[in-house]
């Protein structure tokens, strides 16, 4: 049995491993190891010791910050060898070392740096991974380099398996969840040196994820379908072929979403597939019995395979599967929250098709109010019988919510096209003072990622001073299905920004925020979208944080040596081809800068060592705006640089809320509302 868990007042997590009694109960199992019971806990790695490790390096060349976050880990199929990549200095590049857990001792022999991904073939001895380029593009390559290292001698032998030049495209290595083949391509994982198999043509566009059940071999995917299939949808669906008829492509049982319904996901055990779902946006979760009953070369609806569909909150919710790595359990495990739940746990069993509750974060100064699982999107009406809720409700099966001291509202706001745009509100019921209110809007509409709206705690201190946060799930980002990306990219990229302006006016004409206390916060290509809004309106905010903002777009996107750039023209444009050039150029927010305006308040924070935004960025966005905003002006214009971590800041806990205090403190204080206790 192996898990993780975070130390009492240390930064990073513990992996550990206990040898199970009891297979099928290995909840009971941990809670009893968790309380001092029978079973030696082996500690197999510890970021802390890592950090302090390197801690002691740097601080004898004289740096005073430290960065560790571990990026991978694999173990082994023989359990002898845990396999894991680490960045020490936040740019990404991870370093892949081997464990021997029979010795304790890292092999010395396998340090490669730049690795992405892992996978083991079932001898055990054998690992694959992928390599960057040498424009460090972490996730995203030009040259991969699949590898694969013989662990059981001194000598340690790689060979190239597959190299990708096209540097529009990147490699990914991953297992199938029965760990019988190895992907991109199809690679025998009990034969690993026999070659490779071609799944499907690539195509620019299409997508294909691949998972293996006995034989056949199911596909998640968004390609066109044949001319005798016909589907008007937007998104992915599934399709299954047995292995030898692979060559020839001879898909069938051809799996679509129902009306309003999009498929984002999908993970396979043995006698169960799990489908993630989306419906106007809300997350759902639903299982199918395997293998499929239904031989039919014809399409087929998820409905008519007997889905079984997940309870879940009343309120909005956020779904992240748990770590379900075991293909033959029969319980799903799925971490739901809430801006007004906090994260729980949930046990799903899929073959009596009930579900326990195994843990809730708990929330101080709170009393506990418990709450039975309802359906946010009436699936007894939309599917019948098919999803039932009649048993009695066990303590084991409420969750708490804190919808009584804080209310969760959906909005949707008409944006300049007439467009729709979702608009999640979150206020306190007893602090919220209506058109008075300060308030932060939150925004990103990027690379169809949907924005959290998990729950946060660090929320609570701006909620209880009467803060208002809400959530504008503008075009570029996740919706419904593919089109609400699409229509937020490129040629369309002005359509993210119209809608944030929409959604920041609708808080101000609804009363839910006063005109001259609205604060907006992006990370990353959130920060170009928050820019861009700001260089169109200065007067919409009082404050804004930019956080690793995207700013120079037309600059960045011209350099293809830098990393991101070239599979950046997909979603941005490409400024080396004219017509797409003046598109960019008409948003992006260091090329628009207005002269002589007075802008609001700004935190733009930078990473020296950021692999994915440059630093000068930051640097040469907060240059011109001091340089360019008027003289009468005095809200202040804050950069800063982190000297340690990347991207996604310094990585330890108590660094982040840290970080996220230093934010707010500047919101209070920009806005006014800073009060220094004496």
């Amino acid at each position: 049995m192996y898990y993780q868990y975070i130390p009492e007042g240390m930064e990073y997590p513990v992996l550990c491993r206990r040898l199970g009694t009891e297979k099928g109960d290995w909840v009971k199992n941990f809670l009893r190891y968790a309380r001092g019971g029978f079973g030696m806990e082996e500690i197999l790695l510890d970021w802390n010791e890592i950090a302090r490790r390197y801690g002691k390096l740097l601080s004898l060349l004289a740096c005073f910050h430290c960065y560790v976050h571990v990026g991978t880990c694999r173990i082994s199929p023989d359990h002898h060898f845990l396999a894991y990549t680490v960045d020490t200095k936040g740019d990404e590049q991870f370093r892949l070392q081997i464990k021997d857990l029979r010795s304790g001792c890292v092999i010395p022999k396998v340090r490669v740096d730049g690795v992405v991904s892992l996978a083991w073939a079932q001898d055990g001895s054998t690992l694959f991974y992928t390599l960057s380029d040498k424009n460090q593009r972490p996730y995203r390559h030009t040259l991969f380099l699949v590898r694969c290292s013989n662990l059981g001698s001194d000598d340690i032998e790689n060979i190239t398996v597959f190299t990708e030049s096209n540097s529009s495209f990147c490699v990914d290595i991953t297992s199938t969840k029965d760990g019988k083949f190895i992907t991109v391509y199809l690679i025998d994982a009990a034969n690993p040196l026999d070659g490779l198999q071609r799944v499907w043509k690539r195509v620019s566009g299409v997508q294909y994820f691949l998972e293996h059940h006995h034989g056949l071999f199911y596909v998640l995917t968004n390609a066109p379908l044949s001319e005798n299939k016909v589907w008007s949808g937007e998104g992915y669906y599934l399709a299954s072929c047995r292995g030898e008829d692979l060559p020839t492509s001879n898909w069938q049982n051809i799996i679509l979403p129902s009306e309003d319904l999009s498929i984002q996901d999908m993970d396979m055990f043995d006698g169960h597939l799990v489908l993630s779902l989306s419906k106007k946006g809300f997350s759902m979760l639903c299982s199918i019995n395997l293998p499929v009953l239904v031989d039919c070369k014809h399409q087929l609806e998820i409905e008519d395979l007997d889905p079984w569909f997940f309870a879940m909150p009343s309120n909005l919710c956020n779904v992240v599967p748990g770590s379900n790595h075991d293909f033959h359990n029969s319980v799903y495990r799925a971490v739901l929250s809430s801006p007004v739940m906090p994260d729980v746990v949930v046990d799903y069993d899929m073959s009596s098709r009930r579900f326990s509750i195994v843990q809730q974060e708990e929330v101080r100064d709170f009393y506990d109010r418990t709450f039975p699982p309802t359906n946010q999107l009436d699936l007894n009406k939309n599917f019948g019988s098919q999803y039932q809720e009649d048993v009695q409700i066990s303590e084991s099966q409420r969750w708490k919510e804190y919808s009584d001291e804080y209310c969760c509202v959906r909005k949707e706001v008409i944006s300049h096209d007439g467009v729709r745009v979702p608009l999640t509100i979150l206020y306190s019921h007893t602090a919220w003072d209506k058109g008075q209110s300060p308030g932060l809007l939150k925004g990103y509409g990027a690379y169809g990622e949907v924005l959290d709206k998990s729950w946060c705690a660090e929320h609570l201190c701006l909620l209880d001073r009467g803060w208002v946060v809400a959530f504008a799930d503008v075009r570029g980002g996740g919706g419904a299905d593919s089109s609400w990306h699409k229509s937020g990219t490129s040629f369309n990229k002005l359509n993210s920004i119209y809608d944030f302006v929409s959604c920041g006016n609708y808080l101000i004409e609804e009363g839910y925020i006063h005109k001259d206390r609205l604060g907006a916060i992006g990370h990353s290509a959130g920060g170009l979208l928050v820019g861009a809004t700001i260089n169109m309106h200065p007067d919409l905010f009082r404050a804004s944080i930019l956080k690793v903002p995207f700013l120079d777009i037309c600059n960045t996107l011209m350099d293809p040596s830098l990393p991101l750039t070239i599979l950046d023209y997909e979603e941005f444009g490409n400024p080396q081809i004219q017509s797409e050039f003046e598109l960019i150029f008409t948003y992006s927010p260091y090329d628009n800068i207005s002269q002589g305006s007075c802008y609001p308040s700004m935190l733009v924070t930078a990473s020296l060592h950021d692999s994915r935004v440059g630093f000068w960025e930051a640097a040469k966005w907060v240059a011109k705006v001091r340089g360019s905003t008027c003289p009468c002006c005095s809200r202040s214009v804050i950069l800063k640089t982190n000297m340690a971590g990347g991207h996604f800041g310094e990585g330890g806990r108590y660094a982040q809320c840290e970080e996220a205090a230093y934010d707010y403190a500047f919101l209070f204080k920009a806005m006014g509302l800073l009060k220094i206790e004496k």
